[in-house]
């Protein structure tokens, strides 16, 4: 299948899976992910994140739905998509006992046509720890061994599960970069992850799951869209709020006082911020404590999951937002 010039290298429709006792954890979700795309999936704790990731790799069949990794079923076809994908657990659970190049070389092992190990080591800043046991690595260590092993295959589809978990602020850097590079040579990743920061940097689409269905989904700055900008400043001396512009015509949706601070929220960021500025020139003031900001996916994340908690009954609706 192809959209906009396009190949979907992953589709999944009605997809459903239930664990014993009938809990529903993944309801009815639909999306597809396009070949050289991040795609992103969020959610909270429960969400049904790791459970759709698991269909997706084939770990386990669906209880309901159709899913389809490049062009093949990944559980009964299995054969035919693992050579072809990476995967990077939560913990990848190695021998403490190994050394890192011995687990490379183990793992390489049972990797067809497995690039050398010195190069995927590289690849994730290990190379001066290929004598360093298992055990003895660092959290972070941990996680780009994980990774690293995840590309022995030069893997066309990459699924990495909290790929950043217990990395520092450097290590998470390095390894968005290296995802970044690996997206623009053709690898197609699926990511899930607790770091919106990493989606909104890193991802060309996400989608936001809610107990087991997708609540939104579409670029980072669409999804990000539903959420009001904001504006905030300190009335300057001898003013009150009602000695400014009038708010509607500056495209301001609502505001509020706390004392001499004043808060806008706007869906019309640039023309509310160039009114409020014209009007302080033109009175010659100073707007002290100025602040300006769009609004984060995290605002838009719980903003959504807000909503999608709010209705009691009916399917949830996903709101979709085209590229």
């Amino acid at each position: 299948m192809r959209a906009n010039g396009h190949e979907h290298v992953i589709e999944v429709t009605d997809l459903r899976r239930v664990y014993g006792g009938g809990f529903e954890a993944v309801r009815g979700i639909d999306f597809s992910v396009r070949r050289g795309e991040i795609f992103a999936l969020l959610g909270t704790n429960g969400a049904g994140k790791t459970s759709t990731v698991e269909l997706l790799e084939g770990l386990a069949a669906p209880a309901g739905g159709r899913v389809r990794v490049l062009g093949h079923d990944p559980y009964t076809e299995r054969a035919a998509v693992r050579p072809r994908t990476g995967v990077m657990l939560q913990e990848g659970g190695f021998p403490s006992e190994l050394t890192v190049a011995e687990t490379a070389r183990m793992w390489a092992g049972c990797v067809s046509g497995a690039r050398p190990e010195a190069e995927v080591l590289a690849l994730v800043g290990l190379s001066g720890k290929t004598g360093t046991r298992v055990k003895q690595l660092s959290g972070g260590e941990r996680r780009r061994l994980d990774l690293a092993l995840a590309l022995l295959g030069e893997p066309e589809v990459l699924f990495l599960d909290e790929p950043t978990t217990g990395l520092d602020a450097e290590g998470r850097r390095g390894t968005w970069e290296l995802v970044r590079t690996l997206r623009d040579a053709g690898t197609t990743v699926l990511l899930t992850t607790h770091y919106l920061e990493e989606a909104e940097d890193l991802a060309d689409r996400l989608a936001i799951l809610h107990e087991g269905r997708i609540a939104a989904t579409g670029t980072p700055a669409e999804v990000t869209a539903t959420e009001p900008s904001r504006i905030s400043f300190e009335l300057p001396e001898g003013y009150l709020p009602g000695d400014l512009p009038p708010l509607g015509e500056l495209g301001v949706s609502g505001h509020e006082t706390d004392g001499r601070l004043v808060r806008l929220r706007t869906h019309e960021l640039q023309r509310a911020a160039t009114g409020l500025l014209v009007w302080a020139d033109r009175a010659g003031v100073e707007l002290r404590r100025l602040d300006v900001r769009s609004a984060s996916l995290e605002e838009a994340f719980l903003g959504i999951a807000k909503e999608a908690s709010a209705r009691t009954s009916g399917a949830t609706t996903t709101k979709e937002y085209a590229a």
